[in-house]
């Protein structure tokens, strides 16, 4: 029971219009901004004010202040790409903006006697909020009338049996209807509803909860800690080599720990969710999570309802069969008199409505239907009770007018029996002994992009359990004719155990189609899926599939299902086409397949510029680079690459053990470069008729060729436009060495006028190369023999 400040508002004229102004003028709104991206500030600090930026920042001050500005471009380059982060996440943020409010729930709200539908934020203090089944509820009240009303409380109590509420009982927001229908009125809005704190961290802009990002993340932390022994050793070996020369030795540690620092990773990673999210955003798909494109992209296991998902929502009556001695035209006249009965009908019934004219007899009472008990129904003054729902719930088994039902079923058609019974529907002991009247038989519409989506996840070797509470061969007749595999053999959940969760997950693991599916057991059967490694995405868009799409890996809702299945999904088709998944598929493959490309690039580099820091202080001798040569190592190998690489088509299967196979790649190609460069350095510093200027560039040379090498082993396979990258690299790394222009060879100190030195770097960057392909095959058919086949 719940107690209010002010008085109970009039449950059928609500508020009046002076009510409501005093109310906003009061400021007790339900005015929460639903935020459905980080705000503009939020994005640009977290875009500008990070860690890489801060260490790289520090090294551009430093360069600023010795010069010359050359060695100093590593800077701008960390300018432009925060200023590209910052402007593709405002587009993300737009684009997620704009379908949030097509998603959202909009309550019914009555005021000066008549309904209107309102976004959440309209919503004042004492307004009288219309119940139905499915609806969100949207702030805390209190009930003022109720109809059957039964509210799901599972995801504040966990609870899974719906609440029966009755007048002046408690509703709290974050709540849904599971069955009848009712009023209630707000008497908490605002920041101190529940709704507020749900809302809030449901449409919430992240990247957590990722494999992707904590094992980036792992790697950059890892990074982080070698920064500094690292600078401390080379500023020691290049006072040693240098002397007291202090901007040469702070060029040489600015040199050295630039290219440690993979800043474009990071920022890489999240362009590419970004971009995923536009694109998908164009495609009708509301992406509530950013990491559940990646989710979806892992996922091995669809469970998928028949009803809105397979087949449309809307369905036609095809004919009434009279059981018994009674007679058709008596039985469309009950029909037609449910059909008006229950003020939220669900499809069956309102498909019963459009077929049935009313023959408005008196209703004294309601049961609504609810996918527990699997029926509703309806008392008549002088005309009796009234029920409809599953003939194998309402008909005792083995009848034969279960047996016709059931054979009707096996047809893929949709079967309700009609029946009178001794009791009120209402009746808590139940309806009584029921008498049949008439098999009621319903066609659904197979969605025509149903067939195309089973045969996608088919080809991607991703399995597809289709999981509903109507009759088993009826489910199983229609997955039949969408060829799906193993949908011949369907299953009664009623048959499942209950209590042996390994017996449960051996049933549902070796399933296909199941039927008379209870919203407890499509929970439970989830979780059976789960305990044995599978990684579920569970699409629905009915009431009854909101706690299976709540415990799935990712939940996928229909845009015109329950607001219920909305609210609680990552993912929402606002289009209602099933034909989507596929692309939110094939994106999540992009996403996770470029940025691991693009990683072995940055980790790469990562790698041999730590070996090179730590061989140069051993060794002592001068560091062989420039800040500005690492720049153009970097822009060209890896930089302007990965960029394109990031974005471009990949329909490669996720994997696990992103970090594991990414450094197994990563790490040798990086020793291979660093021992290279080193060596070549070491061989040309022999050669007394090579300046330091044509030693250094013949370290320049072989680094940039055997990191071409490794751009070359990321790129594969190869298409045209990847071609073109790597020659376009070529030619422009070319003009900087070759081209005696104020932008070539002496904008970037380089001189390749000493042939011997040229012909040291040119011989170890192709044995490097070969090293580097060879590492590269060793270890791919190794990662090849140890990744586990689903």
């Amino acid at each position: 029971m719940s107690t209010i400040e002010s008085p109970p508002t009039d449950v059928t004229t609500g508020l009046t219009a002076a009510q409501v102004a005093e109310r906003i003028a009061a400021g007790r709104t339900n005015d929460v901004p639903a935020r459905a991206s980080r705000t503009v500030g939020e994005i640009v600090r977290a875009n500008v004010f990070t860690r890489f930026n801060a260490i790289v920042g520090v090294l551009f001050a430093i360069i600023l202040v010795i010069g010359p500005i050359q060695d100093g471009l590593f800077g701008f380059v960390i300018i432009i790409n925060t200023g590209i982060g910052i402007f593709q996440e405002l587009r993300a943020k737009r684009t997620l903006e704009r379908l949030a409010i097509v998603g959202e729930a909009r309550p019914r709200v009555r005021r000066d006697g008549s309904t209107a539908e309102l976004p959440p934020s309209g919503v004042v203090l004492d307004d009288v909020i219309e119940l139905g089944p499915g609806d969100k509820i949207v702030v805390d009240g209190v009930v003022l009338a109720a109809d059957g009303l039964e509210v799901d409380e599972s995801l504040l109590t966990g609870e899974s049996d719906p609440v029966h509420k009755q007048v002046g009982d408690q509703v709290l927001s974050g709540s849904f209807v599971a069955a009848g229908g009712g009023a209630q009125q707000a008497t908490k809005v605002g920041r101190e509803a529940y709704a507020a704190k749900l809302a809030e961290e449901a449409s919430k802009f992240t990247l957590v909860n990722s494999e992707l990002r904590s094992g980036i993340d792992k790697i950059l932390k890892i990074i982080t800690y070698l920064l500094v022994p690292a600078a401390a050793l080379i500023i020691w070996s290049q006072f040693r080599t240098v002397g007291n020369d202090l901007p040469e030795a702070l060029r040489g540690m600015v040199a050295a720990l630039v290219p440690m620092v993979p800043e474009g990773l990071v920022l890489l990673t999240s362009i590419a969710f970004a971009v995923g999210v536009i694109r998908l955003g164009k495609r009708n798909c509301l992406v509530q999570e950013l990491p559940a494109i990646e989710g979806l992209a892992r996922v091995d296991t669809v469970c998928a309802d028949k009803t809105g998902t397979l087949t449309e929502n809307g369905m036609r009556l095809a004919r009434v069969t009279p059981l018994g001695s009674h007679d058709e035209p008596s039985a469309r006249e009950a029909l037609g008199a449910l059909g008006i009965s229950d003020k939220r009908p669900n499809a069956s019934l309102v498909a019963i409505a459009e077929a049935c004219p009313s023959p408005r007899w008196t209703v004294s009472a309601t049961q609504p239907f609810s996918s527990a008990r699997k029926w509703s129904g309806a008392s008549f003054a002088d005309r009796g009770n009234w029920v409809l729902g599953a003939p194998d719930v309402l008909l005792p088994a083995g009848s034969p007018d279960a047996a016709e039902a059931e054979r009707i079923g096996s047809q893929g058609l949709r079967v309700l029996l009609l029946g009178s019974s001794t009791g009120q529907v209402d009746d808590p002991a139940g309806p009584g002994v029921i008498d049949p009247v008439a098999l009621v038989v319903l066609e659904q519409k197979v969605r025509p992009e149903a067939a195309g989506t089973l045969a996608y996840f088919a080809e991607q070797d991703v399995d597809v359990k289709v999981i509903s509470g109507d009759n088993a061969l009826s489910v199983g007749a229609v997955a039949s004719s969408l060829g799906l595999t193993g949908a011949h053999a369907p299953i009664d959940a009623r048959e499942l155990p209950e209590t042996d969760k390994e017996l449960l997950a051996d049933e549902v693991t070796g399933g296909t189609v199941f039927g008379r599916v209870t919203p407890a057991q499509k929970r439970a059967m989830v979780g059976a899926l789960q305990s044995r490694g599978r990684t579920v995405a569970m699409t629905g868009d009915g009431v009854n599939d909101v706690l299976a799409l709540k415990d799935a890996d990712i939940g996928v809702a229909m845009g015109s299902g329950s607001p219920a299945t909305r609210a609680v999904a990552q993912i929402v088709l606002l289009d209602d086409s099933f034909a989507t998944l596929p692309h939110v598929v094939a994106e999540g493959r992009r996403v996770i397949g470029n940025i691991e490309r693009v990683a072995n690039l940055f980790l790469t580099k990562t790698v041999y510029s730590v070996l090179l820091a730590i061989a140069i202080g051993i060794i002592g001798v001068p560091f062989p680079f420039l800040p500005r040569h690492l720049t153009l190592i970097g822009a060209l190998t890896i930089g302007i690459p990965a960029f394109f690489l990031a974005l471009a088509p990949n329909t490669e299967r996720a994997r696990t053990g992103f970090v594991r196979r990414v450094l197994r790649l990563a790490a040798p190609s990086g020793i291979i470069a660093a021992l290279g460069t080193v060596v070549t350095y070491l061989i040309v510093r022999t050669d007394v008729g090579a300046t330091e200027m044509q030693q250094k560039t013949a370290a320049v040379l072989a680094l940039y060729l055997i990191a071409t090498g490794v751009l070359a082993v990321v790129a594969r396979p190869f298409a045209l436009w990847k071609v073109a990258l790597i020659v376009a690299s070529l030619a422009a790394f070319s003009y900087a060495l070759l081209a005696p222009l104020p932008f070539g060879r002496d904008f970037w100190q380089l001189d390749a006028g000493h042939t011997p030195t040229m012909l040291v770097g040119l011989t170890v960057a192709v044995v490097g190369i070969v090293l580097v392909e060879i590492a590269n095959l060793v270890i791919s058919r190794r990662l090849a023999r140890t990744t586990p086949e689903h």
